[in-house]
């Protein structure tokens, strides 16, 4: 062979020669005549001469070429070693090249019909398919019907339900489904899917399965300031007002009364067929106690009760019968002139009932003031009495002479006897 020499080291007395370096000049030429006989479409023959994670070389006669892995096959390709192995020959078609930087790309799928258009030409949006998941993203899945045919299957149509976070909470790579077809553009080669269709809609017969009145279990899925958001099913969700958790709490929060993820008991009080909304009640279970608490709280009564909460403007009183009432801090007075503390328990006379509105107005110190009211008109009472004895009979005379001016003689004897025992 003939060599060139590269390099000579006087001191090591060493010579590196290269027989490359000598044909160098040769192979340039030979790779520039190839490519300049290249065009894109033109199927060529070549060798595997290397396999990577993201594609394959392959020597087309002293030049190489790359199939990215996405142009190896029209499905998805994990690893290229799936389609190729080393020193195998086979077909390409050249994709591009760059005649500066002696870049060629080629592809393996191209040679093969899109399976697009091999697709049945009678599937149709209602159809459905089964399909293998092949890539799955936090939006949904990607779903493979057939190589190189794939539809999406977004997370909003995988349940009824509303409560849907992630697409991995339903499926995963390798799960094989069944779809059904909600979108088909063959053109744009695109394909929209669904799972929650294979089941019925919960809210298509929602009159039948949950009619106004009807009592079930649901479960507690959220809070708001003003209610309780709750799923009866998969799909069927209902808000429970703050004010129809309970007939005799006064409820500030719902997380007073319940906690998130725990069963509660509701009754259908409205449907929103198109809102796909159920209103729901909790207290409608039991009989509104207040048409009994009208005969028991009535004004006047007195009741115990104990002082579970002080506000600015008062306290709320918990009653018997599991009722709330509310004073207010003048009628907090205790006869000793301090005023009632948190806790302390108490007897309470109402002042006031309200029905309608669910209100009982409460006072402490109405008890001892009546008391204290009674007993001075009482002593008023006897002051005057007392008095009106204790005058002499003189002053009393006159009265009497009055009544006995207005009378008729048939009268006179009849006063004369009372004279006579007045006088005695």
């Amino acid at each position: 062979m003939e060599f060139k020499i590269v390099k000579i080291n006087q001191e090591f007395r060493n010579v590196v020669v290269s027989h490359k370096a000598l044909i160098e000049a040769e192979l340039e030429a030979q790779k520039k005549e190839i490519i300049s006989k290249l065009e894109k479409g033109q199927i060529l023959e070549g060798t595997v001469k290397n396999i990577t994670s993201y594609g394959v070389f392959i020597d087309l006669g002293g030049v190489d070429g790359l199939i990215h892995i996405t142009d190896l096959s029209w499905g998805r390709v994990s690893d290229p070693k799936e389609v190729v192995a080393l020193d195998q020959k086979l077909n390409v078609v050249i994709l591009d090249f760059d005649d500066e930087k002696k870049r060629i790309a080629l592809g393996l799928k191209q040679l093969t019909p899109h399976p697009w258009d091999a697709l049945d030409s009678e599937l149709k949006v209602g159809d459905k398919v089964h399909g293998k998941v092949v890539v799955m993203a936090d939006y949904g899945a990607f779903i493979e019907i057939a190589p190189g045919v794939e539809g999406l299957i977004h997370v909003s149509e995988m349940s009824w339900s509303a409560h849907l976070h992630s697409a991995q909470d339903f499926l995963k790579v390798g799960d094989e489904v069944d779809a059904v077809i909600i979108t088909l553009d063959r053109e744009e080669r695109k394909m929209s899917l669904g799972i929650k269709q294979l089941k019925e809609d919960p809210w298509e017969n929602i009159e039948n399965k949950y009619p106004v009145g009807s009592q079930h279990t649901a479960k507690v899925r959220n809070f708001t300031n003003f209610g309780v958001f709750v799923e009866v099913e998969e799909g069927v969700d209902g808000l429970i007002h703050i004010s129809d958790l309970s007939w005799t709490k006064k409820v500030k929060h719902p997380s007073e009364f319940t906690k998130i993820g725990e069963p509660i008991e509701v009754q259908v009080l409205d449907i929103d067929k198109e809102n796909r909304r159920l209103s729901l009640g909790h207290k409608q279970l039991e009989d509104n106690p207040w048409d009994n608490f009208e005969g028991i709280f009535t004004p006047g009564s007195v009741h115990q009760g104990k002082i579970i909460e002080v506000l600015d403007k008062g306290a709320v009183i918990a009653l018997e019968q599991g009722v709330e009432g509310f004073a207010t801090p003048k009628h907090l007075v205790k006869e000793d002139g301090s005023q009632a503390q948190l806790g302390e328990t108490l007897d309470f006379k109402v002042i006031e009932f309200n029905k309608d509105a669910k209100r009982i107005i409460l006072s402490h110190s109405r008890i001892f003031e009546d008391v204290q009211r009674e007993e001075a008109k009482a002593a008023k009472k006897a002051e005057i009495a007392a008095k009106k004895a204790a005058r002499p009979a003189k002053e009393q005379a006159p009265v009497i002479k009055n009544v006995a001016a207005s009378t008729t003689l048939g009268d006179l004897d009849a006063l004369a006897a009372l004279k006579a025992s007045m006088e005695k």
